[in-house]
């Protein structure tokens, strides 16, 4: 037979196998049992009888026009009232700054310290880490109350407190997660005979410093919040005319505070967010 009478066929594509997935498995059981327990416990936590919390629905639903009364004050800002704000505001400012950065030169060791990659020695560890919980466990509030008995009512207790605060938050955060990634270039280090602070130096603390960075800005933005709280107990910055003028039911000024701790935390976010995308 020639060749020309042979007719070249079209290739013909192959036929797809169909794999037929097993079924996903199907957990209602174990899924309806766990959302139960959590059901009855949050129920039995709301019963008196046995110690729980008092949940008066009806109460709030009586009184409900009190509420009602005391936002639509709060929606008449005094805006009269704001030349007086700036100070306290700086001064607000000024304590969140120079506590976020206090607590930033201390959280560097003592988060190298907390962490097993960068502190092998299990003793000094475990008690940076205690040191650590014990200052986490302490509420805000509780440290500026006992600070503004010791040194006086002003904006040290505040600034203290701040600093306290934000050792707590870096110094967990950061040393969990070192403990959490990977470190070869560690084990290089030491495999070329450096020390251990040499490594930390080296090699762990450049890999961290995006982390540190992080969680600086974060705390510099929780400062003013947390700034605009410890005023009702004598710490200084905006909180204390806050108090003041909440005393005096002059919800007026009190709605024109609110706004403009609003407005400093917005702007403070999106320079935070700007520097991030530099550094990080």
């Amino acid at each position: 037979m020639s060749a020309t009478a042979v007719q070249a066929r079209p290739c013909e594509p192959a036929p797809r196998r169909t794999h037929d997935l097993p079924p996903k498995p199907r957990h209602v059981f174990r899924v309806t049992a766990i959302v139960s327990i959590l059901v009855g416990i949050t129920v039995l936590t709301c019963i008196p009888a046995i110690g729980g919390v008092e949940i008066d629905l009806a109460s709030i639903a009586k009184h409900w026009d009190n509420g009602a009364k005391k936002l639509a004050q709060l929606m008449q800002p005094n805006f009269a009232f704001l030349p007086r704000t700036v100070g306290p505001m700086l001064e607000t400012l000024q304590m969140a700054l120079v506590g976020a950065v206090i607590a930033a030169c201390i959280s560097v060791p003592l988060t190298l310290w907390a962490s097993k990659p960068t502190n092998p020695h299990g003793f000094s560890r475990g008690l940076v880490r205690t040191v650590i919980n014990v200052i986490r466990s302490v509420p805000d509030l509780v440290y500026a109350s006992v600070l503004v008995a010791m040194v006086g009512v002003g904006v040290l207790p505040g600034l203290i407190t701040l600093v306290l605060f934000d050792i707590g938050i870096i110094v967990k955060l950061v040393s969990e997660a070192i403990d959490s990634a990977d470190h070869g270039y560690m084990e290089a280090g030491r495999a070329s005979g450096g020390t251990q602070f040499q490594i930390n130096r080296v090699t762990a603390l450049p890999q961290t410093l995006p982390l540190f960075a992080n969680q600086w800005l974060y705390t510099l933005e929780l400062n003013v919040r947390v700034s605009a709280i410890l005023g009702f107990v004598g710490a200084g910055g905006i909180g204390r005319i806050l108090d003041e003028r909440r005393g005096f039911y002059a919800y007026g000024d009190v709605s024109v505070i609110i706004l403009e701790i609003l407005v400093v935390v917005v702007l403070i976010e999106v320079v935070s967010n700007i520097l991030r995308k530099k550094l990080i």
